[in-house]
């Protein structure tokens, strides 16, 4: 059931995106009396599942999931109607029409992707709001869980004040600020120390276990989930929801304390002091030999870590108008970030073409169980990439006419018929190749990981 929630939730979005960005094209072509002869959602190559024809347009859906298109006379497109193309302009075709006009129908596509991602952003933040933990309020600094954290030159305790000169206000943006971001600032015993995040983390990130993927995270207090019946400590007093705040009474407020206290009684007893309510009880306590007590650690409730002082979240509500400005942010903040990350991907001293990935690592961003805010986000923002993605100055891809049709309104010269076949093609055939590539990434990970 799980998979299936997460396939219908993909493919939903993925025709969404497919169908809107595609009437991008539509509507501007019709204005322009332009013909459209399809109207597809997914490829139909040799058949189609559902196909009608109203008017002088084909609408229908193909079987092959890898996107869709609109199909307009008289331009050289994916279908590479080459016949077509050697017949007299007809005053209805694309290649009749102005360069300006041409221009308005290549860059339909990709200004709809725009819209809409800004538009449910604005959606978003007028429903929901947002709730976000202030970096500011990790006065005690980060977690440091492991080495990737470490090779990045962090210490638990550092608080992260910037990234590339830009100051942190969000928790949440740390993970993708040091993905994206070339220096960092911390703060550590008071001194302001700057430092260049490593060209090959993203590489090193890629490579790691999905555990290294939570290679920062805010210092959490020792809150016991679960005390396991099975081992040493099963009958000691201590329960789930005791938080442990001494050791031996040498006080302790954050978990990754814990290690440096244990490591000095492994075999031995040790006394707890544990909140419990609101009072406090000592408990004694056995190590084992790897100086563990044999309990799972849990996750404190927002609303305790609040009341207990550990940290202060924030709370933002929108009305309509409110959210406009703070939908567009969102949106740009988006589009900023994942250009960035393009940067990244094509150059290779960074490694962040091995995080490249398909349609399995586009579906697995979607989550188990369907949850309306989630499934929105990632929509948003799959459109925002994929308005990003088709402005690439590549043939074959909206980007790659929009190049061509600007060098003809400069140099009123157009390129020659023949020349765009061969361009869609070599475009075409780079892409295939970047869709193997991205693939084949996603069944490495999958089967060697």
């Amino acid at each position: 059931m799980e998979i299936f929630i997460k396939v219908s939730q993909f493919i939903l979005s993925l025709s969404i995106l497919i169908v809107l960005h595609e009437l991008g094209h539509y509507i501007p072509a019709k204005i322009f009396k332009t013909r459209v002869e399809k109207f597809y959602l997914f490829f139909d190559y040799k058949f189609s599942i559902f196909k009608k024809k109203i008017g002088e347009t084909v609408y229908g859906i193909g079987w092959i999931p890898l996107g869709g298109y609109v199909k307009i006379s008289g331009m050289i497109d994916e279908s590479m109607d080459t016949e077509q193309m050697q017949e007299e302009p007809k005053p209805w075709e694309f290649r009749s029409k102005p360069a300006w006009q041409r221009l308005i129908i290549m860059l339909g596509g990709v200004t709809v992707n725009f819209l809409l991602g800004i538009f449910i952003y604005i959606l978003m933040m007028n429903i929901w709001g947002e709730q976000y933990l202030p970096n500011e309020n990790l006065t005690d600094g980060v977690w440091v869980q492991n080495e990737l954290g470490e090779e990045l030159g962090v210490k638990t305790g550092d608080k992260v004040l910037t990234i590339d000169g830009e100051k942190v206000e969000k928790f949440r943006d740390l993970f993708i600020g040091f993905i994206n971001g070339n220096s960092y600032t911390i703060e550590r015993d008071g001194e302001v120390i700057e430092k260049d995040i490593p060209v090959d983390f993203i590489s090193k990130l890629v490579d790691g276990e999905k555990e290294d993927a939570n290679f920062l995270s805010p210092r959490i207090p020792f809150f016991i989930g679960k005390v396991i019946d099975t081992l040493q400590n099963a009958n000691s007093g201590l329960k789930a929801k005791d938080i442990v705040v001494a050791i031996n009474k040498n006080p302790i407020k954050y978990f990754d304390e814990v290690d440096a206290e244990f490591s000095k009684h492994k075999n031995e007893k040790v006394t707890l002091t544990v909140k419990r309510d609101n009072s406090t009880e000592d408990i004694d306590v056995t190590l084992d030999n790897d100086g563990k007590i044999g309990v799972q650690l849990a996750m404190m409730p927002q609303s305790d870590m609040e009341k207990l002082g550990y940290y202060q979240f924030e709370t933002k509500t929108y009305t309509f108008v409110e959210a406009i400005p703070a939908g567009m942010n969102k949106a740009w903040t988006t589009f900023s970030s994942y250009l960035k990350q393009l940067k990244k991907i094509f150059n290779p001293s960074t490694g962040a073409y091995k995080g490249l990935g398909g349609f399995i690592s586009i579906g697995s961003i979607f989550p188990s169980t369907w949850d309306w805010q989630t499934f929105l986000s990632i929509t948003a923002f799959l459109s925002i990439m994929l308005g990003v993605m088709n402005l690439l100055p590549i043939p074959a891809l909206d980007g790659g006419h929009v190049v061509f049709t600007l060098y003809e309104m400069i140099s009123g010269r157009k390129p020659s018929d023949k020349f765009l076949e061969y361009a869609q093609i070599a475009g075409f055939i780079f892409l295939i190749a970047l869709l193997l590539f991205a693939n084949g990434n996603d069944i490495y990970r999958h089967l060697f990981k």
